[in-house]
């Protein structure tokens, strides 16, 4: 039988003492990068529409599409919404949000590339969005679902140390296995609970990330006292990594870090 993959739809509703406020519609292409919204776009549906996206953009590696086309964006906070998820996943491996509306003077886009919208790359075309995310170097990124067990953090060191390798970053790797590592432990020892592992290079950068499905936050309050047990894993990844930050997604929450040879060499 023909594997026919489908939309799933979810219906985006915001409630305020019981009654319906807003609502909008969200449709995910399983086959594609594109989201579809429909239906109205405000201040009280922005957060579910942000975390349906989000979300999105944890199960797939490479940019995201929001298609608009049927969407009646009210206010300024639901317009700040897309600027706000791109920014949010700026430094996830291989992640980026696009938008498609229709809306969109074309007479302003060339092939040179998309009108910026409030800081997101749009297209006025589905097909001009998606020929936008072929272009994406998917090739270039490494993935692995872990379970929260002893052992973890050796196979993310391995497909690290692959990755290096692939990429011709050696001298990203003894610093790359230190924080993933540390991303790793941490979701065993206190998320406990299945994860994702992606990794990608941006040009001389490499991104790590680890997505888990744990509600819990990460804090870090910097460097622990000395007779403080544990509690130093955050101050290690913040030590080799250029820049590192947790995300809060639906279902869990995605700790991410960027790492650059520049600051190796130091």
């Amino acid at each position: 039988m023909a594997d026919v993959r489908r939309p799933n739809a979810l219906s985006v509703t915001s409630a305020h003492n019981g009654a319906i406020m807003s609502s909008c519609r969200v449709e995910v292409d399983e086959s594609s990068a594109v989201v579809r919204l429909t239906g109205v776009l405000d201040a009280a549906a922005a957060e579910a529409v942000r975390g349906a996206l989000l979300a999105r953009l944890t199960d797939r590696p490479g940019p995201v599409v929001a298609d608009v086309t049927g969407l009646r964006v009210a206010d300024a906070v639901g317009r700040s919404v897309f600027a706000e998820i791109r920014r949010e996943v700026a430094d996830w491996p291989a992640a980026d949000l696009l938008v498609c509306d229709p809306a969109v003077d074309r007479t302003t886009q060339s092939d040179a590339g998309p009108t910026m919208v409030a800081g997101v790359p749009t297209w006025s075309t589905v097909d001009g969005a998606l020929a936008a995310v072929a272009t994406a170097p998917l090739a270039a990124v490494l993935t692995a679902e872990l379970a929260p067990a002893v052992g973890a953090a050796r196979q993310a060191r391995e497909l690290v140390g692959a990755a290096c390798e692939r990429w011709d970053m050696a001298v990203l790797n003894d610093p790359a296995c230190i924080a993933i590592t540390e991303m790793v432990n941490n979701v065993v020892a206190h998320a406990r609970t299945p994860m994702t592992v992606r990794l990608a290079p941006h040009e001389s950068t490499l991104h790590l990330a680890v997505r888990d499905h744990s509600p819990h936050r990460l804090t870090f309050a910097g460097i622990s006292p000395p007779n403080r047990a544990g509690g130093r894993g955050l101050l290690l990844i913040d030590t080799v990594t250029r820049r590192w930050g947790s995300s809060a997604v639906p279902d869990g929450k995605v700790v991410w870090c960027v790492l650059h040879p520049d600051d190796e060499a130091t």
